[in-house]
């Protein structure tokens, strides 16, 4: 369906009742689904108490410099890592650690990476929120083969049959220019078919990107700007990573185990590799980047007690950078793959107060996140300004042509984007360089929405304006059961063959993700 919509007011018309659905040919998902999507997967293991554990901070890797471009050697190993305390366990790590070492670039430097693969498996590695060329965004086939093994099969014909895959043994180069604002971005293997137990085993790590306008800002920064790697995570008896994997080798049959299809939830909540850490802070403001890194779990994140008067949670950034102006929560939903970047004020709490940040859509282990410590006072000279960035808004006059996508289960095991699995050779959209877009999006479940290379606003969902964690620019939307909304994209500097796909690691591993091209 194409066209041109006359007014917001009639666009947002659109997305009531059965129209973008009609649209589509399809009735309305009716599907009630409860609010953490998903089946928790228990530990074996006896798990230890909340708040033993420091926070631990991601080094930052030192490049190799000259004029214009930064240099990095990355090896992705299996190493061992204590991540419940005096419990070793397994993991699948960069540099053989979970998460990976942190990246930090600037905008516009020119950023290369060189990934070595000494894993058993092949892997892809995306740079989740970079605008980033196709030789180098990370598509699902284009493969670091290890080394000493032969090509894995796993939906092998569809595989072979991609005649555009870029596949190299044991390393490979991606080259990022970073023509894009300063934003949380982060890094993890994009592997068609294991991508969610390869994400589970421990790879993934935090990529952030700085500017002028964010760093001409009065934020806090230095050791009080700090990434937060949530996720969820089940042990085994053994210690190991327990994942219900059809395939535990992920080297032949894709897939998990039945009751496991809607997404898996571990009943450990891990922050930056650590069981429920606490983190000692002064009485000033922090920034926290916070990311949901989990395959399925989302998140409702609050701080118990709330500061006085609340709004405890102060909202600067989204995936694709500052906002306009703040936002003040007193909670925030964050589903997998999203980033909020937040300032939290200690000093509106007393020397020696414990703040616990807890998860208000969890129960039992998974209800609490970490713990601050306010230990002290301490000078502050950050604060957060009324206005942070100039952001261009888009507008639905702006866009030449508006697409429909129904993300729904396809039975048999598998999910579907307009009734179609995943192919490397079907392309269902082919948008036109540096033209701008609407795309509307309707669900039968929840599904976070993740479209790579571009940044994108969102319009509104159902019959109204977009909810409360919907500013700035976005490179995922979460979209809850029998939901309807809309966004607006320009695809802009590269052409070539990219994915959107639900991020829901599960679903993406059984075929909800489609091809766009860029003509």
């Amino acid at each position: 369906m194409t066209g041109r919509p006359r007014s917001r007011r009639g666009f947002l018309g659109l997305l009531g009742g059965m129209g973008v659905a009609a649209a589509i040919g399809v009735e309305l998902p009716r599907l009630v689904a409860p609010s953490q999507p998903g089946q928790l997967l228990r530990s074996q293991i006896l798990l230890p108490r909340p708040f033993q554990v420091p926070l631990p901070i991601p080094p930052v890797l030192v490049p190799r410099t000259d004029a214009t471009t930064d240099y990095y050697d990355v090896t992705q190993r299996v190493a061992t890592q204590e991540i419940l305390p005096g419990v070793p366990t397994e993991i699948w790590g960069y540099e053989g650690r979970f998460p990976g070492p942190t990246i930090v670039s600037r905008s516009g430097r020119r950023t290369v990476v060189r990934h070595r693969n000494r894993l058993p498996v092949p892997t892809v590695v995306h740079l989740h929120g970079g605008h980033t060329p196709a030789t180098s965004d990370g598509y699902p086939t284009d493969l670091i083969l290890p080394a000493g093994t032969g090509y894995p099969t796993s939906r092998a014909d569809a595989m072979a049959a991609d005649p555009r895959a870029i596949r190299t043994h044991e390393t490979r180069v991606y080259d990022y220019p970073l023509h894009q604002r300063a934003a949380t971005l982060w890094y993890h293997d994009h592997r068609m078919d294991f991508n969610a137990p390869s994400i589970w085993r421990g790879l993934a790590g935090f990529h952030l990107v700085h500017d002028q306008e964010e760093q001409a800002l009065p934020l806090p920064d230095g050791p009080r700007d700090i990434p937060l790697m949530i996720t969820d995570r089940s042990f085994a008896a053994d210690g190991s990573l327990h994942y219900p994997s059809i395939d535990p080798t992920l080297r032949h049959t894709p897939g998990v185990y039945d009751g496991y299809r809607q997404g898996v939830l571990g009943d450990v909540v891990v922050v930056n590799g650590a069981p429920w850490p606490t983190l000692e802070v002064d009485a000033v403001r922090y920034r926290f980047r916070i990311l949901n890194a989990s395959n399925a779990r989302r998140y409702r994140l609050t701080l118990n007690p709330q500061p006085p008067g609340g709004s405890g949670l102060v909202q600067i950034g989204s995936d694709g950078g500052l906002l306009q102006r703040p936002v003040p929560h007193d909670a925030i939903d964050i589903a997998p793959a999203e980033r909020f970047d937040v300032v939290i004020d200690f000093g509106r709490y007393r020397p020696g107060d414990r703040v616990t940040l807890l998860n208000l859509l969890g129960s039992g282990t998974t209800r609490h996140v970490m713990q601050f410590h306010v230990a002290r006072s301490a000078p502050d000279d950050s604060h957060v300004p009324g206005q942070l960035a100039r952001i261009e808004k888009l507008h639905p006059a702006q866009a030449g042509t508006t697409r429909d996508f129904l993300f729904r289960d396809g039975g048999d095991g598998g999910w579907e984007i307009n009734g179609e699995p995943f192919s490397p050779t079907r392309i269902s959209a082919a948008p036109r360089i540096d033209e701008v877009e609407i795309w509307r999006f309707t669900t039968d479940f929840h599904h976070p929405i993740h479209l790579h290379l571009v940044q994108f606003q969102i319009l509104g969902r159902n019959d109204a304006e977009p909810g409360p964690y919907d500013s700035g620019w976005k490179d995922t939307i979460d979209l809850r059961p029998a939901e309807q909304a809309a966004v607006i994209v320009r695809f802009a500097d590269y052409k070539g063959r990219f994915v959107f796909h639900c991020h829901n690691l599960e679903h993406e591993d059984m075929a909800m993700m489609a091809n766009f091209e860029i003509v």
